[in-house]
């Protein structure tokens, strides 16, 4: 409980870092014009999205919800502007390659950072070095959250923003969100922390690798350093696949077989279909919606 709560402090706190992940949501997906028709683009990007969320929930698949996002916002904008609508050039260089490459640096940087633990506490006795990581680990969880806050809390933010600016209620070439939006999300998000999403917990914490202190002090440390680097370039980088990776680093540097390849298998094939599925459920509700 200690930890959900810090993490829910750390989600709070976040927020207010990587704003120029909330303007990479808001202006560097789809041509703005776009969103003229009105808001219903956004209902039905966000309602597709929760299509998708729902089934991957249903497995306990700890899919990326920025993909989601971003996947969903791309079919609902081709539904209402055609495929020119898309600004490809933002979405291949903010969105896919920092998809393909961040989990790989998380990997790397985690395995190297707990290779180096082992190396430098070899002579210390177990019991001792987890006590010391286990006390850690709590500092490492709040980073990994205020790194999480920096990402996913943004990316709620653009959208929000992408509304606002709709109603002429924000400036288009505003810099920095309202304190009210960024305080409304940091409640919502920081809730949503303390409620838990456990069959995601279970699968992290259990089905990928057996983790122990000083794993998971590495993990979430290389993690939360990916997730904060990208931030600042305006990335909306997967916070699921850097602690996914991030794990998967970890476990290795025991031996390959420590990680539980099959659920990790599961898992990319989730990743892989992330944004594609969202795009089509988004784009069927905006035809759906354009029914009514």
């Amino acid at each position: 409980m200690k930890a959900v709560v810090l993490s829910a402090g750390g989600n709070f706190l976040g927020l207010y870092f990587g704003g120029a992940v909330a303007i990479t949501i808001w202006k560097g997906i789809i041509d703005d014009s776009v969103y003229r028709p009105g808001p219903g683009l956004v209902i039905a990007a966000i309602a597709g999205g929760l299509v998708y969320d729902v089934i991957t929930w249903y497995f306990g698949l700890p899919v990326s919800e920025t993909h989601v996002l971003i996947g969903a916002l791309v079919g609902a904008g081709i539904f209402s502007g055609g495929v020119g609508a898309i600004l490809y050039g933002s979405l291949v260089t903010k969105v896919v390659l920092p998809m393909i490459y961040s989990p790989l640096i998380a990997f790397v940087a985690a395995f190297t950072f707990a290779a180096l633990i082992i190396r430098l506490f070899r002579k210390y006795p177990a019991s001792r070095a987890n006590r010391h990581f286990r006390n850690l680990q709590l500092v490492s969880s709040f980073f990994f959250s205020f790194s999480h806050g920096s990402q996913d809390g943004q990316k709620t933010v653009g959208i929000i923003l992408l509304m606002l600016a709709f109603e002429n209620l924000v400036a288009v070439d505003v810099k920095s969100a309202p304190f009210w939006v960024i305080t409304a999300v940091q409640v919502a998000l920081s809730v949503g922390t303390l409620l838990g999403g456990w069959r995601i917990v279970r699968t992290m914490a259990m089905r990928i690798t057996k983790l122990r202190p000083y794993q998971g002090f590495s993990a979430e440390t290389s993690g939360a350093l990916v997730l904060v680097t990208m931030a600042q370039l305006g990335a909306p980088i997967s916070t699921t696949h850097a602690i996914s990776t991030s794990i998967m680093g970890v476990g290795a540097t025991q031996r390959l077989s420590a990680v539980r390849w099959g659920m990790a298998r599961r898992i990319v094939i989730a990743w892989i279909l992330t944004l594609p599925a969202s795009a089509v459920f988004a784009y069927l509700i905006s035809a759906a919606f354009a029914l009514v």
